[in-house]
This record gives structure tokens, C-alpha cells and sequence, in this order.
């Protein structure tokens, strides 16, 4: 018994720290569109494109931030890190309509692509199993 609580602590750990590590890409790419705009890719876009890219840029740091909160109780937060998997797929899908309509876009958009679609619902099954260990131990889970 003690072996098992032990693994299922490692799990969850090792699952926090995976999100820490891949919730610092869209804090950062966020952080970085708020702050400079459309300045990384020296196109010249309207004040309107602008502004929208920097919208789109400070949900995208909220929805690394959201990921963030989901840390500390990582095997209760089930629900939110659903939603938050939702929003992040709906995204990816978004960007694969727009490379099968416009063609394929840059190396890091295609990343992007790959941790929209691949990665994140990857976590989302991996927090699902930590969070099913711990409400079979525990009787603790969310909805």
C-alpha cells in the first residue's frame, strides 16, 4: 500500500511539473504579444489587427495562467482542466482550418499545432488517470 500511495505521488508530481513546463509556452508567447504586439513578425497590420492580436495574446496567457492554477491541487482539478483543454483544442482545430485554407504556416505555428491538438489532450488524459487514482484512494474528485 505504501508503494502504491508512493508511485501515485510520483505520478502526480512528475504530471505538475509537465504542465509547468508546457503552460510556460503560451504564458510566455501571451505575455510576449500583449507586451510587443505583431513586432516579432515586422508585418505592418491596422491598429484593429493589432489590437485583436494582443487580445488573442492575453487569452493566451490566461490560458497558461488557468493551467498554472491547476498545480497545487492538480488531482481535483479535473473540470477545469477539461475546459481549459476544450479552449486549447478548439484553438488547434482553428489553426488547422487555417493551414488547409492558406497553406502551412511558420515552424512554430505548426508547434503550436502539435501541442494544441497532440499535447495538451495528452495531459488532459494523464490529469483524468491521476485524478481517478486519487479519487479511488482518496474518495476525492471534481466534476
Amino acid at each position: 500500500m505504501g508503494d502504491m500511495m508512493a508511485s501515485m505521488e510520483r505520478e502526480r508530481k512528475l504530471l505538475q511539473q509537465s504542465v509547468a513546463i508546457v503552460a510556460t509556452i503560451p504564458v510566455a508567447t501571451g505575455l510576449y504579444g500583449v507586451l510587443f504586439g505583431q513586432a516579432l513578425t515586422s508585418d505592418a497590420v491596422s491598429i484593429s489587427a493589432e489590437s485583436h492580436f494582443r487580445f488573442m495574446s492575453g487569452l493566451l496567457l490566461g490560458i497558461g495562467l488557468c493551467f498554472w492554477s491547476t498545480m497545487p491541487s492538480i488531482e481535483i482539478r479535473t473540470g477545469r482542466f477539461r475546459l481549459l483543454t476544450l479552449l486549447v483544442v478548439i484553438g488547434g482545430l482553428s489553426r488547422l482550418i487555417g493551414l488547409v485554407l492558406t497553406g502551412l504556416p511558420s515552424f512554430f505555428m505548426v508547434g503550436g499545432l502539435i501541442i494544441e491538438l497532440i499535447v495538451a489532450p495528452l495531459l488532459c488524459l494523464w490529469q483524468t488517470r491521476v485524478a481517478n487514482l486519487y479519487a479511488e484512494e482518496y474518495g476525492v474528485a471534481e466534476v
